[in-house]
């Protein structure tokens, strides 16, 4: 049986593994990330993340992103900062801007170096995406919140309890609201410009972190006059910077990747 070399990093605690898919095959990706994403008999992680070419002149490199329970993401903001780290720091490439080819579309990543050391990165989430909430009326079960799309779905419920992450995150994540299931997030202000945010992640559950989904909590508390269109999302495992520019109507989240260890496992 065949091992596979792999990366662990993480985001601001959002942990994924990472495969350089380049240089090897993942037959079943799915498979992959639900038996190497198991805390306790295999690596543990909220994911797998396969680094490739990308198929399109546009683009420098490809992205595919599998939640731990198989299911495959359409982006993931704390990953794309960690594939512009591994890219840069293991030679793949010498650019500081690179565009990466995701499953939602082209997001082009700014690191920010220091002697040799990816310290952080600036990923352009591109516009925020909204439904309308009349296709949520009639809905009496389901918590008033605001439906953010950063490439993936996002519902943001304000409020002073943000632990009920995981008893009310689980139920909504399936709530027929959202057919194709939702990321879930309560966030609480702390002043006008810092957001305790926490997460149920689609597919993984409670995580340390989202990078879509605190874009998608500071674009809810701009709407709503709860900030301005710059804030702070303070998460579990750590702080992300987001910045909603009006001049050209995109999200911008800065924020640090890191690299938790590298190994090799059978596929």
């Amino acid at each position: 049986m065949s091992k596979i070399p792999f990366t662990k990093m993480h985001g601001c605690g959002n942990d994924y593994i990472y495969v350089n898919a380049i240089q090897h095959t993942i037959p079943d990706a799915a498979e992959a990330a639900v038996r190497w994403s198991d805390r306790h008999q295999g690596i543990g992680s909220d994911g797998l993340v396969l680094i490739d070419h990308s198929p399109v002149p546009e683009a420098d490199f490809s992205m595919r992103i599998f939640n731990a329970d198989g299911s495959e993401a359409m982006m993931c903001g704390n990953a794309s900062r960690c594939i512009g780290k591994y890219l840069y720091e293991r030679g793949l490439t010498d650019k500081e801007e690179i565009r990466l080819l995701t499953p939602s579309s082209i997001k082009t990543l700014q690191l920010h170096i220091s002697e040799g050391i990816v310290e952080s990165v600036t990923v352009d989430m591109l516009e925020p995406v909204f439904i309308n909430k009349s296709q949520f009326l009639g809905n009496q079960d389901l918590i008033k919140g605001m439906f953010v799309s950063m490439g993936n779905p996002h519902y943001v419920i304000f409020t002073d309890d943000v632990d009920q992450v995981g008893e009310t995150g689980r139920r909504l994540e399936h709530h027929p609201a959202f057919p194709q299931r939702c990321n879930i997030e309560f966030a609480r202000m702390e002043d006008d410009h810092t957001i305790r945010t926490r997460v149920w992640e689609r597919g993984s559950g409670i995580t340390q972190a989202c990078g879509t989904g605190a874009c998608a909590t500071a674009v809810a508390a701009a709407l709503t006059g709860r900030s301005g269109r710059q804030a702070q999302i303070i998460m579990d495992g750590g702080t992300l910077h987001i910045e909603w520019r009006q001049s050209d109507n995109h999200v911008y989240m800065t924020g640090p990747a890191e690299f938790v260890f590298d190994g090799e496992i059978q596929l």
